[in-house]
C-alpha cells in the first residue's frame, strides 16, 4: 500500500486506523494507533514522537536505572519515530486498519538513535553495500499453537495447557490440518498484508509448527519477521487462541526455532556461488562463514537475548550445541544447502525469541569482517556433530554470554562501544530478574524436602 491508496481508503473509511510501530531490545512492537486520515494528513511526513524510556524498560515496561541513553536524571524525553512508508501495507489480520513500521530518530540531532535494533541492522547493511554487497535472507519462524486463550493462559499460570495436537507431526498432514483453523488463517493474512509466504508444516513437538515466508533483503526481511509475529499474535488473540515463539516452552520438547539463510549477492549474481571448490562455491562463501562462525560465541546476546534461549541447547534436540559447519546437515550450527543461485548458510543457532534486527546485524558484521579479513572456517565437521570432539560449544547461559559479548573487542568494533554497553546493562538485567526470581522448579523440589 502506498500513501496515495491510503489516503484514498482513509477518505472512504474502508482504512479508519493506522498502526506505528518499532521494535525494542526484546524485539517486541511498540508504537500508537492513529487515525487514518490524521496519519495522512500529518503523521505520514512529520511522523510522531514516543517516550525514549523505551529502550530503557524490561519486559513489564519497569524503567531500568543505569543507561547512558535514557534515565530519570534526564527526564526521559522523547525520540522521533519516522514512518518508513516502504512498510506501509493493510493489517489484514485484523479489519480497516493499516500497519507501518519506523526508524527511531534522535530529537536533538535528527540522527538514527543507535542502540535501536532497526537502526543496527540497518549500519551494517550500509557497511556492506560499501563493499559492493546486498544480503538476501529468510527467517523460518517456529511456534507452538495451544487452544488456550492468552487470557486463560494467564490465569492457569501458563501451566497445564491444551496443544493444538496430541502427537508430533512433523509433515503430518492429517495432524496439521486439524490446525488450519488458525495456521491456514495466518497464512492468508500474511499474504493478504504483504508479506509473502511459501508455506505451513507440522514441527517436531506436539503442537509445534513452522510457517514459512519468502527471503528478501535484509531489512525488508526484518521488517516482515517483526510483521509476522504481531499478525499471528493478534490473530490468535481473537480467535481464543495462543501461540508461543519462546525458544522453549517445554523441557521435554525441542525448542522453536528461527533458523537464518544467508547469501551475498553482487547485483543479480550470488557472490557465494561460481567458485572453484568441489561445491561451486567461492572464496567470498568461505571468508564469510569464516567470519559468521568465528565471532559467533561472542554476538551471542544478539542472537539469543533471553534467559529461556540458552535451554534450548541440549544434544540431539535439533537445536545446535556446537560451532561448526556441514553440508545439509542439522545437528551442525551452520548448515550448508543449496547450489547456485540457491546455494546459501543457514544458522541453526537462532531460538524462535530472536530480535530479527539484531540476529540480521550480527551475521551481516561477522561475515564482512570475514570477507575484509579472510577469516578461513573450520574445516567441515561431518557425521553427528553432537558427539564430536575439540569443537567450541554454544554458550550455556546468558551470563556467560553477555560477559563474552562485553569483554569482546570485536563487537566493540562492529556495534560501537554505546551500543555493546547499552545491551550489556539490557541484559544483565533480564539475568539479575531471573536469578533473584522463586521458581515452581524449586519449590516442587524443596519445599518439602530440603
Amino acid at each position: 500500500m502506498d500513501l496515495a491508496e491510503l489516503r484514498t481508503r482513509a477518505a472512504d473509511r474502508s482504512i479508519e486506523s493506522v498502526v506505528v510501530g518499532f521494535t525494542d531490545h526484546y524485539g517486541r512492537t511498540m508504537g500508537k494507533r492513529f487515525d487514518a486520515e490524521f496519519f495522512v494528513d500529518s503523521c505520514a511526513d512529520d511522523g510522531t514522537h514516543a517516550c525514549d524510556y523505551l529502550l530503557t524498560v524490561d519486559m513489564e515496561m519497569e524503567p531500568v536505572e543505569g543507561y547512558a541513553f535514557a534515565n530519570w536524571e534526564r527526564g526521559y524525553g522523547d525520540v522521533h519515530l519516522v514512518p518508513d512508508l516502504a512498510t506501509l501495507r493493510e493489517a489484514a489480520w485484523t479489519t480497516g486498519t493499516a500497519f507501518v513500521l519506523c526508524d527511531v530518530i534522535d530529537d536533538a540531532t535528527h540522527e538514527p538513535v543507535a542502540v535501536a535494533p532497526r537502526s543496527i541492522l540497518k549500519t551494517q547493511i550500509e557497511a556492506l553495500a560499501a563493499e559492493g554487497f546486498g544480503a538476501a535472507v529468510a527467517s523460518e519462524l517456529e511456534f507452538f499453537l495451544f487452544r488456550d486463550s492468552y487470557r486463560e493462559a494467564y490465569v492457569k499460570g501458563y501451566r497445564d495447557l491444551e496443544a493444538a495436537g496430541w502427537y508430533v507431526e512433523d509433515y503430518h498432514l492429517l495432524q496439521a490440518s486439524r490446525v488450519e483453523d488458525y495456521v491456514g488463517a495466518a497464512r492468508r493474512a500474511l499474504r493478504d498484508s504483504g508479506v509473502p509466504v511459501e508455506n505451513s508444516k507440522g514441527e517436531a513437538a506436539v503442537g509445534q509448527h513452522e510457517l514459512n515466508i519468502r527471503f528478501a533483503d535484509a531489512l525488508t526481511m526484518a521488517d516482515r519477521h517483526v510483521v509476522m509475529k504481531q499478525a499471528m499474535k493478534e490473530l490468535a488473540d481473537t480467535m481464543g487462541v495462543s501461540v508461543t515463539f519462546m525458544a522453549k516452552p517445554d523441557a521435554a520438547q525441542p525448542g522453536n526455532s528461527c533458523h537464518i539463510h544467508l547469501s551475498l549477492w553482487d547485483g543479480d549474481r550470488n557472490a557465494f556461488a561460481a567458485g572453484t571448490d568441489a561445491g561451486g562455491r567461492s572464496n567470498i562463501f568461505r571468508w564469510f562463514l569464516g567470519g559468521w562462525m568465528h565471532h559467533a560465541a561472542d554476538l551471542m546476546p544478539f542472537v539469543a537475548g533471553t534467559i529461556n534461549a540458552y535451554k534450548r541447547y541440549q544434544n540431539q534436540s535439533w537445536a545446535p550445541t556446537k560451532i561448526a559447519w556441514s553440508n545439509d546437515n542439522r545437528t551442525a550450527g551452520f548448515r550448508v544447502v543449496g547450489s547456485g543461485a540457491s546455494l546459501r548458510i543457514e544458522n541453526r543457532i537462532p531460538g524462535g525469541d530472536t530480535n530479527p534486527y539484531l540476529a540480521f546485524a550480527a551475521a551481516i558484521a561477522s561475515g564482512l569482517d570475514g570477507i575484509r579479513n579472510k577469516i578461513e572456517p573450520l574445516a567441515e565437521c561431518s557425521g553427528d556433530v553432537y558427539t564430536a570432539t575439540g569443537l567450541e560449544q554454544v554458550p550455556s547461559t546468558l551470563r556467560d554470554a553477555v560477559d563474552r559479548f562485553e569483554a569482546s573487542s570485536a563487537a566493540r568494533r562492529f556495534f560501537g562501544d554505546a551500543v555493546v554497553d547499552h545491551y550489556t546493562h539490557h541484559l544483565r538485567t533480564e539475568v539479575a530478574a531471573a536469578e533473584a526470581a522463586v521458581t515452581d522448579w524449586e519449590m516442587q523440589r524443596y519445599f518439602e524436602r530440603i
